[in-house]
């Protein structure tokens, strides 16, 4: 199958194409993953690669084409488990390792580099920050990776530091032997509603890929969390510029309140900065006033001063 076989038209609509990424079988089963792709109108060796969060998938179209307009081709993973990528016989986000989805990025960056590209931003949101983060980390001076952009990443728990600090390793360690308990996922129950617009939001997706709430959480997912951070908070290296970004303030919004749609009700966001600053290289710190947790749902007005400040940052680095 040549590199153009591959892929197909997306469920975002022509301007938009995905190929299917085949692993071998985990402790599930079978495993795929998604990597989506849109062009932009001149050809160019610019590309980015983005990587959602947890109980997320790829729907920003928005961003897909504010990259496409700064000459950029512009590709999304939805991770194995997530989205376009679930199959019927997994538990939906199941995961053991972040490591585990290094497969399908080294896979997808050599798919961008067979297609002609010889520059990308990679980019990764909540989650997905914690995990390019992390890639960046492991793989120093790759022939692709120019600069690396995260939009609020997961580098913390938002818990109370008591708990956080007797209750995160002791539950790591159970979850090496029950991965699949489940516990409350303590995810503020008016996220998802302050974005869909069948709900309070202007956003349209997929509720059964994204849903209104998931009131329980797998021991196997706070345990691949809570080890990967530890790298985090010790202070990693990148060989790349990386702009973190993140909103100016956290919020938890026990009823529903206009807090949820101007603020991060998900993460705290002085934890972001206080991690972001311990890695070691060139690290700019960005908060965006009235910020969403992904600050790319933001308002408009919000998320446009982002873009701004993001492509004002990949100018300055030359990227």
């Amino acid at each position: 199958m040549t590199k153009h076989d591959r892929y197909q038209t997306d469920i975002l609509g022509e301007d938009y194409q995905q190929a299917r990424l085949n692993f071998p079988d985990d402790y599930e089963g079978q495993v795929t993953a998604t990597l989506v792709r849109k062009k932009a109108n001149t050809p160019t060796q610019k590309a980015v690669l983005y990587i959602h969060g947890f109980i997320d998938y790829f729907f920003q179209t928005e961003m897909a084409e504010q990259f496409n307009q700064h000459g950029f081709d512009f590709y999304a993973l939805d991770l194995r488990k997530y989205g376009r990528s679930h199959l019927p016989h997994q538990q939906f986000y199941n995961v053991r390792e972040l490591t585990e989805y290094d497969a399908e990025i080294t896979e997808a960056l050599a798919m961008i580099a067979q297609e002609g590209h010889d520059a990308v931003l990679l980019s990764g949101h909540s989650t997905g920050g914690l995990i390019t983060t992390l890639y960046a980390a492991h793989h120093p001076n790759h022939a692709l990776i120019k600069a690396l952009w995260v939009n609020s990443p997961f580098y913390d728990f938002n818990m109370h530091p008591i708990k956080k600090k007797l209750a995160l390793p002791s539950l790591s360690r159970i979850a090496k032997l029950c991965p699949n308990l489940k516990l409350p996922s303590e995810l503020n129950k008016w996220y998802v509603p302050s974005l869909h617009q069948s709900l309070k939001g202007e956003w349209d997706f997929n509720l059964g890929w994204k849903p209104k709430s998931y009131p329980w959480v797998r021991l196997s997912f706070i345990r691949a969390i809570f080890e990967a951070q530890k790298e985090i908070h010790h202070g990693v290296s990148l060989s790349i510029p990386i702009l973190v970004m993140h909103s100016d303030r956290s919020t938890h919004p026990k009823k529903w309140h206009l807090d949820a749609q101007s603020s991060d009700i998900v993460l705290d966001v002085k934890h972001i900065a206080h991690y972001a600053q311990k890695i070691q290289g060139d690290v700019t710190l960005c908060d965006i006033k009235k910020g969403l947790h992904d600050l790319v749902l933001s308002e408009k007005s919000v998320r446009e001063q982002v873009y701004r400040q993001l492509f004002a940052w990949l100018q300055q680095k030359g990227v």
